[in-house]
């Protein structure tokens, strides 16, 4: 028989009997053993405990016959591995320390962030790294303010929609507010931060060519496609090359800020604790 349908029609009949049996007592099933190679073996117990929880019967099928799959590829390459691999190359107990000493320090140093420390970052702050740091925020692509709209093609009133979404008045905006929250099928009024043209020509049937020359000449586009028109007001833009707005690169210097206080603490925490173990007199030097 084709190992693979053997294979196929015996994860079917373990999944059933483990499903079953998930709430009985003893460990008759867990024992049973299920594969061999050499002289390791997959019970069917490792199985069931490998299943995440609340799948359905067909993805449990799905998964078991995937992670019996896995797990024989990876014995038979550990079994190549332990065969062809010197004794000083099978020697991974250094580095089994080293991970484990690693992941433990990390670790501590992540819950006393978490415990002790969380810096704020004030306005100044932000300001002054921008100012110092300005040659690391120009933009490598144009950014705009304004208005983008996206309608069908039965919506009502085009012409005065057309009016409104180019409109600079507080009034006109209200109004279409008013008119997208019953007939838009997108709608975003992005006078308060900036988005990427990228971000813009993604949402677009069709994307503006050379939009750096576009927004340079254009405060509107209009176009359609069987569906849909789409209406982009430009009210405010800034080019390749030019100094990112703050408020633009904002969450940027913040993280980086941030980011340069938890080292600044975790290398205090390391002196603190070299000079109380010192103090202590913990350390002994020959």
């Amino acid at each position: 028989m084709n190992v693979a349908l053997r294979l196929s029609g015996t994860v079917i009949m373990i999944v059933s009997i483990l499903l079953s049996a998930c709430n009985q007592s003893g460990d008759s099933i867990n024992e049973e053993p299920l594969v061999k190679i050499g002289e390791t073996i997959l019970t069917k117990g490792m199985v069931y405990q490998a299943i995440p929880n609340n799948l359905t019967k067909e993805d449990s099928i799905i998964f078991t016959q995937d992670y019996i799959n896995r797990w024989i590829r990876s014995e038979l390459l550990l079994k190549k591995a332990e065969l062809n691999l010197t004794p000083e190359e099978k020697d991974v107990a250094a580095l089994l320390e080293e991970y484990r000493r690693s992941l433990l320090i990390h670790q501590y140093q992540q819950k006393l962030l978490q415990q002790k420390y969380s810096p704020l970052i004030t306005g100044s702050e932000i300001q002054k790294y921008y100012t110092e740091m300005e040659d690391n925020f120009m933009l490598s692509e144009p950014i705009i303010k304004g208005v983008f709209v996206i309608v069908p093609q039965s919506a009502p009133n085009i012409d005065k929609l057309k009016e409104l979404y180019r409109s600079d008045e507080a009034e006109d905006l209200v109004r279409l507010e008013a008119y997208c929250f019953q007939n838009a099928h997108r709608y975003e009024v992005f006078l308060d931060h900036w988005l990427t043209m990228d971000n813009i020509n993604k949402r677009l049937p069709e994307p503006i060519n050379r939009p750096e020359r576009f927004i340079r000449y254009n405060n509107h586009h209009e176009t359609a496609d069987s569906l849909y028109h789409y209406f982009l007001s430009i009210k405010e833009y800034k080019l390749s090359n030019e100094l990112a707005p703050l408020d633009f690169v904002e969450g940027k210097i913040k993280a980086i800020l941030l980011n340069k206080k938890r080292l600044k603490f975790i290398k205090q925490l390391e002196t603190d604790l070299y000079e109380e173990a010192l103090k202590n007199k913990s350390i002994s030097f020959y």
